[in-house]
């Protein structure tokens, strides 16, 4: 078990308990890439000059690219003495605030342990809400809240269980890492989720485009797209989704010590949309073809003569019955606004 972010009580009135938290997620150890001084190699070390940075740099083809260095040694970064450039003790090293250029003062850690608040040991649940009231961007660091002890538990699955039959969540606060937080804590099972927010300064307001009032979205666009976001529904699984880009890092570097060519990815760039409902049908028939079985629902005559036979979808009824309907056979007698 990882050791605990943070340890104190959990209060409601004037019912406390001990608790801890522990951090509700894990950080995967990515591929790290350090700063290195690279040694020019030998022949360029005697030619020198515009040649040596030329063959120094790599050499791109159509196809892979070639590099050519010299042997690598890691550097380490340590404090120093702008000045003098001597390396400093870590102890010499203190807090500071530079309040004018150049110009600083200094603390103690015994100066900065005096400002903790309540919330360094308490959270104090203030207030409660709906959980749809709180805007996921302010959500900040997850972590689960645990009871300390016996005695602890049953007061937090008595207070978990009270918020869960009203559907609320707790908000209280809480300092970690010398910063007090808002702090939105909801009921998990026989415990507690905890997840730090972000404060009102650091939330940056939507300037999103405003539309116009008076012009109404095509009901046809609409259908199509639609059409496209129902045959794309599934259930999240993030186990599913994979960090491309480590997998393409770890490849590169396997290719470098094999010493084999490197290949270029062709990233494509997307098109700029210039007619958006062409967009929308080819997307539209490129998804995934109709579930077997399915069967194509009567219409009328005139009904069908109206209808765009490309855009038939399969669209999964109630119980075991299913039907093929035209998404745009519903909106085809409706004439298209005029932009």
């Amino acid at each position: 078990m990882p050791r605990a972010s943070w340890r104190g009580y959990l209060r409601l009135s004037l019912v406390s308990c001990p608790v801890y938290l522990l951090p509700a997620t894990v950080r995967t150890k990515p591929i790290r890439l350090h700063q290195v001084w690279r040694a020019p190699p030998a022949e360029q070390e005697q030619d020198g000059g515009q040649n040596a940075r030329d063959r120094s740099a790599p050499r791109l083809t159509s196809d892979y690219v070639e590099y050519r260095a010299g042997p690598a040694t890691r550097i380490t970064l340590r404090p120093h003495d702008p000045n003098t450039g001597e390396e400093l003790e870590k102890e010499e090293v203190v807090r500071g605030y530079e309040y004018q250029r150049g110009r600083y003062v200094t603390f103690t850690p015994d100066e900065l342990k005096a400002l903790d608040l309540e919330s360094s040991k308490i959270i104090n649940l203030e207030m409660f809400v709906s959980r749809g009231e709180v805007d996921p961007v302010y959500f900040n660091s997850p972590y689960y809240l645990y009871p300390d002890g016996e005695m602890a538990v049953e007061a937090v699955r008595v207070i978990g269980a009270a918020m869960a039959e009203a559907g609320v969540v707790g908000i209280g606060r809480l300092t970690l890492s010398r910063r007090e937080r808002m702090v939105m804590i909801e009921p998990r099972g026989t415990g507690m989720a905890l997840i730090t927010l972000r404060a009102f300064q650091e939330v940056r307001p939507a300037e999103f485009i405003e539309a116009d009032s008076d012009g109404a979205i095509d009901t046809e666009m609409l259908a199509i797209a639609r059409a496209i976001i129902d045959q794309r529904t599934g259930k999240f699984d993030p186990s599913e989704f994979r960090d491309r880009y480590q997998e393409a890092l770890r490849e590169l570097i396997d290719a470098k010590m094999k010493g084999l060519p490197i290949k270029r990815p062709e990233v494509p760039t997307p098109a700029p949309v210039i007619d958006l409902m062409a967009a929308l049908k080819r997307s539209l028939a490129t998804e995934a073809p109709a579930a077997k079985g399915t069967t194509v629902k009567k219409r009328t005559k005139a009904a069908s003569d109206r209808r765009q036979r490309a855009l038939l979808l399969p669209v999964s009824g109630g119980g075991r019955q299913k039907r093929e309907v035209s998404m745009t056979a519903a909106v085809a007698a409706k004439p298209r606004r005029k932009a």
